[in-house]
């Protein structure tokens, strides 16, 4: 960790931006679907579903893993109170970090309390029409069920995806309906 910055959820890089809340349903901006770089798109156009992994990077402030495009986009979005994180993402991180495949830099369930009030994140609960929407998505969806009620979760918000997982972004390359944001280097 380096000297003078907190890894803490709670001290992201996302400075002065509104503190976490629950979002509301915004069914209102619709994105364009498919696949868009991060240095392309203005933030305010739609709500912003983070992925899992993003959400963590950010929260932890792991910047090499993410580019200076990416970085600012969420700096941005959180400025605008546009960032999304679904609630499946805290049950990931609970998981993931059970398991031994997830390491942060305190323990999960302090690092979860903190994370649900991050500033410039609202959180969407996990919908039954998002359940029952990620068992309908079209073609050859990911395989992981998280995976697929974030793809649901951004349909019916009409957000999009910000993601690194390749699986995802080739998804969205080949199925409308969807704009996934290819946070990849």
């Amino acid at each position: 960790m380096s000297r003078g910055r907190s890894r803490h959820p709670t001290h992201s890089t996302l400075a002065n931006a509104p503190s976490g809340r629950r979002h509301p349903e915004n069914r209102s901006a619709s994105p364009a679907s498919g696949v868009w770089q991060p240095q392309h798109r203005n933030p305010v156009d739609s709500p912003l579903l983070l992925d899992t992994h993003i959400w963590v990077w950010m929260l932890e402030g792991d910047t090499r893993r993410l580019s200076p495009a990416v970085i600012q986009l969420l700096k941005d979005g959180a400025k605008e109170g546009s960032l999304l994180v679904s609630d499946i993402s805290f049950w990931e991180v609970a998981n993931k970090s059970a398991k031994g495949k997830l390491s942060l830099s305190i323990d999960a369930v302090i690092w979860l309390e903190k994370a649900g009030s991050a500033p410039g994140v609202s959180y969407v609960p996990i919908e039954r029409s998002a359940l029952i929407q990620s068992t309908r998505l079209r073609g050859e969806a990911a395989g992981d069920p998280a995976d697929r009620i974030l793809l649901a979760t951004a349909q019916l918000n009409r957000a999009s995806l910000v993601t690194c997982d390749a699986a995802i972004v080739e998804y969205a390359r080949r199925e409308r309906g969807i704009s996934v944001c290819d946070a990849r280097h």
